[in-house]
């Protein structure tokens, strides 16, 4: 963990690993001070992942309209270049920003033969079981970022046939500059196309892998407060 800066007087590990597992040690301690200060936290949360549900099922259905305007570009002999990694970017994007929401809706495989042996086993094993996946998403979702911000540093392009328009690319521009600085870059913004860069499609994965993070950390924290696991599986009938 060479690469991990300090970060206001703490190493970055310290904030993304050893301050949350004591959070969360600090819910089992005092469970209901813990209950009465994250409630509010908890209706955000649950609206944060009902966000990214609702993105990952647009990006589902993005990808469906893709197909069928490969189809109808194949019939009219129209082009429509980057349509196939167009669709893998949407396909990612509906994979990671579904984690979160399907973690909470219990739609991940998770092995419960062990976890029905008694209340106390189900309990203290359940918890073990989500630190050690909040601590692998944590790692994940701090690489991810980090991808992000090589591919930004090299100016690293897709190698496949699609392009975005310049203007699309200033968006995110202006999220790094402050607002003075946007009339200058609208000026420059021409309508060209540009080849996708790959920071774009890894986007999602960064987010995704985040929330996936905080939504198994919040859920260790609901764990320890309510003695129950709020991961709830759906029925199908």
């Amino acid at each position: 963990m060479n690469d991990w800066a300090p970060l206001m007087g703490l190493p970055l590990w310290a904030w993304l690993f050893v301050l949350p597992t004591l959070f969360v040690i600090a819910c089992r301690i005092f469970p209901r001070a813990a209950k009465t200060i994250l409630r509010p936290v908890w209706s955000i949360l649950d609206g944060l992942y009902l966000v990214s549900g609702v993105i990952a099922a647009v990006c589902m259905v993005l990808i469906l309209l893709l197909i069928v305007a490969q189809m109808v570009a194949r019939w009219t002999g129209t082009p429509f270049e980057g349509s196939s990694e167009f669709a893998g970017y949407a396909m990612a994007a509906t994979s990671f920003f579904a984690l979160a929401y399907t973690l909470n809706h219990g739609a991940h495989i998770r092995v419960s033969i062990i976890l029905n042996l008694n209340n106390f086993t189900r309990k203290w094993i359940d918890a073990f079981a989500m630190l050690i996946a909040a601590i692998t998403a944590t790692y994940f979702a701090r690489y991810a970022v980090k991808t992000n911000f090589m591919s930004v540093m090299l100016n690293d392009r897709t190698q496949g046939q699609d392009k975005v328009p310049e203007w699309f690319l200033s968006i995110f521009t202006m999220l790094k500059t402050s607002p003075a600085e946007w009339s200058s870059i609208w000026e420059a913004v021409s309508n060209k196309l540009e080849y996708t860069p790959v920071w774009l499609p890894q986007l999602p994965m960064s987010v995704g892998t985040i929330l996936l993070a905080i939504a198994l950390w919040d859920n260790l924290s609901r764990l320890m407060v309510n003695n129950e696991t709020s991961i709830r599986s759906e029925t199908v009938e």
